[in-house]
């Protein structure tokens, strides 16, 4: 009689069962995953975005042209597709003095490219190995700049090397990038012949200096190196160059219309 009394008034104690669901308004472990389970629609926040998601813009090239910044790492995944590649050119712990000890952290150098003349690198660090690497992927996506290739002597064929002597440098660290006759190859050390590969150059002479063993030092001065190939302007880029109005202008009635948002 007690046992039948004792299962009608559902357990002793203070009370702090799980209880029926009809109790307790339906809870359960899987109620509030609703928001996050469609992360693939990409919902654009910037004007930029806008543009290349309604197929306004249909190429990078477009966005390098009147030096948009690219806030979104969605653009160049729209953009570039399966052709862009990621590497992980290091992953070192750092740490950090504070009042209950040390606290590590995973500071992570990546390097984004199409082998087709783009090529980014970021840099990042988190709690965790895969998080530092994840945001240093979408970091080199959005520091994704265009590279330009030329020719060592007589121009036939594709360019396979660089259009000129360029130099890069990051902290000790100097890279100097020199053209090579075709089937040279790339004449450089692990980490910048990763970094060429990914950029589109196939043969090139290099030269380094300081400490280079710091190897997100010279991934970075690299970067910087193939960067700046556009810098100079050659006999071959003296035509005048006709600029139409930027894409924000000439589609402002499009970036007008309100969005709606599902």
């Amino acid at each position: 009689m007690a046992d039948a009394e004792a299962r009608g008034r559902r357990g002793f104690g203070r009370g702090r069962g799980r209880g029926r669901d009809n109790d307790r308004g339906g809870r359960g472990r899987g109620g509030r995953r609703g928001k996050g389970d469609d992360k693939s629609a990409w919902e654009p926040v910037t004007k930029l975005g806008r543009l290349v998601k309604d197929g306004k813009i249909k190429s990078v090239e477009e966005i390098f042209l009147y030096s948009l910044p690219i806030k979104e790492h969605q653009i160049v995944d729209f953009l570039l597709g399966p052709s862009l590649r990621d590497e992980v050119m290091k992953i070192m712990p750092v740490q950090k003095q504070t009042t209950a000890g040390q606290r590590t952290r995973f500071k992570c150098y990546v390097a984004v490219g199409d082998g087709n003349g783009h090529i980014g690198l970021g840099c990042k660090s988190g709690k965790e190995v895969a998080i530092a690497i994840r945001g240093a992927i979408i970091n080199a996506k959005m520091n994704l700049v265009p590279v330009r290739r030329g020719y060592w002597g007589l121009n036939s064929g594709a360019p396979h090397t660089v259009p000129n002597k360029v130099s890069g440098k990051c902290g000790s660290v100097r890279v100097r990038l020199i053209p090579a006759p075709r089937g040279s190859g790339i004449v450089a050390s692990l980490i910048p012949k990763k970094l060429l590969n990914m950029a589109g150059i196939e043969d090139v002479y290099s030269s380094s200096s300081g400490h280079t063993r710091t190897r997100g030092n010279l991934a970075m001065a690299v970067y910087h190196a193939l960067a700046k190939t556009y810098s100079f302007l050659s006999p071959d880029l003296w035509t005048p160059t006709v600029f139409s109005a930027p894409p924000q202008q000439e589609y402002t009635d499009h970036l007008s219309k309100k969005v709606t948002k599902y």
